[in-house]
């Protein structure tokens, strides 16, 4: 049967219409999660773009991170480069500001603009600033950011070039150094900055017009970028279009970047992007009521956003230590928010883009060949050394378990190679707050509050998931004693575990207990110092479970062991709780503003009580995502609050997330189809508590991946069907 007559079918199936090319993008809210704690920008990009084009309400402070919030009533200007849902405040680069007229002169000090109407869609935001006599309008292709201006009236008009803004994580200027040449149509120059990470950026600017007049505005103190006045006389015209192609290598490799959308106007553009976006979200289709498509359509939209193919389109990339090198297969992503994204974007990466997995695998081996160890978060390519653990483990033994190194697609044994490395080689020129040595976590079997400086128990229970990863691939790849090597270290959590607290609790180099002890008291590194990041004792102890459900549960009694001790868990308040610790969307001690409590809910199914932890999913999905600006509680973490959703929506979880399987809930959505390289979609049906998989009750309630791309059906029953 041919694809096409099978794609009416399955969307009759799951309740939608059969139209030959149904909108998907309709269905998306850019704005959700851009005003609070969500840092989402609404500006424009394709899936997985190099450059993000937005607006910038605010160039510092944590709620910036992103540069925008809704409620801001002010823009300085339209920035070409931003991480969606991150929580540091990074890039932002070549900021421009439009404006009809001639009134700005090099006294001027505050370009901004009070924002009138905003719309957004995939692919495009508009926004009309009413005192400037504009409406802007942004969109990108995969490494060109496009801004377009319609001025009120014809004739002269301005536009601000600043090359000093970016969106500041530290105080003060952030640029270095800067060159930059002039040029008929625009600039041209590179910028050497540090901030969150040390990076060089090159671009190349250019617009539809010719400059008539250039100023450089003076210098503020401290500052080693410039900022230029640009005029242009458009004459009979309203309009002016300007292009920017961007390169971490340097400026012939933005002018390359630039060259790739010659040829397409704006609007061409903009219908691209679309096209990107809808054959990417249509790669899932749901029946369900309008609020949940667009809450599902919406997530989906963000977690496909990140991580960043930053490679120049000749394949050059500069690497983390700063060295151009040769992006493997021509892809080199950043945006690399591993401590999140493992456990839920990447699974999903696995099922919807898998074209998309073997590139971002041997991105973080190409990472490991330059730095000796595997990334941890990466922004423009360069390291920042943010949060614990080592988090690629996770992304790369999934991909492997799941079968993405078929055919050489990924070099296993140099993976599994790069694991061990990561998990065994000192960083002697890593920071001080970052993991540098083994040498304590070998010594002990744990890490020692009075050897350790912070973060002991949430380092302990990090690093067993990593171990673990190593262990499955080393097994996979038929090396039995480094696999037992290394799942013997994994189990260093059961050090620290407190039977009397059923927590894991934190004890020194003598194995003496932290005392005294609150385990509800929550502890960050950056605030509050103590053994837990971002959150407290609680909230950690069910992070073996990432890799060892069973084991976990053994460990506190067995299922009713496991369901009292998750009853506690979610029923246990947190008093005072503070968003800088990770106390955000609570239920109970349950944090679901945080990552390491996502995966918790899904631990139900490990007793005989699985329906609590559905029950648990429909309140979250209920309190914590909404429809409206505010409809994020909790940063999105580049996608992962988002990826969440999308599975527990769909019914399904990767809680072990390397182990090659999916635990399964219900859905909640009445059905569902996802698309699948090969073969027929997979059909979703029914919202009852009993799984199948085509003909196959599933009593154990999970499904591995292969099983799932091989069957046709995953049907949620009622009740068994009688014989």
């Amino acid at each position: 049967m041919r694809r096409g007559v099978l794609m009416l079918g399955l969307l009759g199936a799951v309740g939608l219409p059969a139209a030959a090319a149904p909108s998907f993008t309709r269905w998306v809210d850019p704005f959700i999660g851009t005003q609070g704690t969500g840092h989402v920008t609404p500006g424009a990009t394709v899936p997985f773009g190099m450059v993000f084009p937005a607006p910038d309400t605010a160039d510092r402070g944590w709620s910036h991170s992103a540069g925008y919030q809704f409620q801001d009533r002010r823009i300085l200007g339209f920035s070409n480069t931003h991480h969606s849902g991150a929580g540091i405040p990074e890039l932002g680069d070549v900021l421009l500001q439009p404006r009809a007229g001639q009134a700005w002169t090099e006294q001027t000090t505050d370009f901004s603009a009070v924002k009138g109407n905003e719309q957004a869609h995939p692919g495009l935001y508009r926004v009309r600033l009413p005192g400037h006599g504009v409406s802007v309008e942004l969109s990108a292709a995969p490494k060109v950011a496009l801004q377009r201006y319609r001025f009120d009236r014809p004739g002269r008009v301005q536009v601000l070039v600043d090359l000093q803004h970016g969106l500041h994580y530290v105080d003060g200027p952030t640029v270095l150094s800067a060159q930059v040449t002039p040029r008929v149509d625009g600039l041209q120059g590179t910028l050497q900055r540090r901030n969150w990470v040390e990076r060089q950026v090159s671009f190349a600017l250019r617009f539809s017009h010719p400059v008539q007049h250039r100023q450089q505005l003076p210098p503020r103190p401290g500052e080693h970028a410039s900022r230029w006045l640009l005029s242009f006389d458009l004459g009979q015209s309203r309009t002016l279009e300007a292009r920017i192609g961007l390169s971490t290598v340097d400026e012939d490799g933005a002018q390359r970047n630039l060259a790739t959308a010659d040829g397409q106007d704006f609007d061409s553009v903009r219908a691209s992007a679309d096209r990107a976006w809808n054959a990417l979200l249509g790669r899932l289709r749901i029946d369900a009521d309008a609020r949940t498509r667009r809450l599902v359509y919406s997530a989906l939209y963000r977690a496909l956003q990140h991580p960043s193919d930053i490679a120049d389109a000749d394949g050059r990339v500069r690497g983390p230590r700063g060295e151009v090198i040769d992006a493997p297969g021509g892809v080199y992503y950043s945006t690399l928010s591993l401590w999140d994204t493992f456990r839920a974007s990447h699974p999903l990466f696995t099922l919807l883009v898998p074209e998309r997995v073997p590139g971002m695998v041997n991105t973080l081996l190409a990472h490991h060949r330059q730095m000796g160890w595997l990334p941890l978060w990466t922004s423009w390519g360069r390291e920042t050394y943010c949060m614990i653990g080592n988090p690629a483990l996770p992304v790369i033994a999934d991909a492997l378990l799941k079968g993405f190194g078929a055919g050489g697609a990924i070099d296993e044994a140099a993976a599994l190679q790069a694991m061990v490395e990561t998990s065994t080689r000192e960083r002697p020129d890593a920071p001080a707050w970052a993991q540098r040595s083994w040498a304590t976590l070998e010594r002990f079997g744990y890490l020692p509050l009075d050897v350790q400086t912070g973060e002991s128990v949430s380092l302990t229970a990090e690093l067993g998931y990593g171990d673990a990863a190593v262990a499955a691939v080393a097994e996979r790849l038929g090396q039995p004693a480094l696999a037992e090597r290394f799942r013997a270290r994994s189990r260093s959590w059961l050090r620290l575990f407190d039977d009397q607290t059923h927590t894991l609790r934190g004890k020194d180099s003598a194995g003496r207990w932290r005392t005294p002890f609150d385990p509800v008291m929550a502890t960050s590194p950056l605030k509050n110092p103590g053994d837990y990041t971002e959150a407290n004792a609680w909230q950690y102890t069910a992070t073996p479970a990432l890799h060892d459900a069973e084991g976990f549960r053994a460990r506190l009694g067995g299922a009713a062991g496991l369901e009292a001790w998750l009853d506690r868990f979610f029923s246990l308040p947190v008093p005072a709780p503070d968003p800088h610790l990770g106390q955000e969307a609570l239920i109970g001690q349950y944090a679901h503003g945080n990552e390491p409590s996502h995966h918790i809910t899904w631990l139900y199914a490990w007793t005989d009580a699985p329906e609590k932890g559905q029950r648990l999913r429909e309140q979250i999905v209920r309190r914590f995502y909404g429809t409206g600006p505010a409809g994020l509680v909790g940063n999105d973490d580049v996608g992962q609050m988002s990826a969440w959703l999308v599975f527990a929506v769909l019914g399904f979880y990767p809680a072990e997330p390397f182990s090659g399987r999916y635990v399964l809930g219900q859905p909640m959505v009445r059905g569902a189809a996802l698309w699948r390289p090969v073969g027929p979609w997979l059909r979703l049906r029914g919202q009852g508590p009993l799984p199948w998989l085509d003909a196959q009750a599933l009593p154990a309630r999970q499904v591995s991946h292969q099983a799932l791309q091989r069957a046709s059906n995953l049907s949620f029953r009622a009740a068994s069907p009688r014989r």
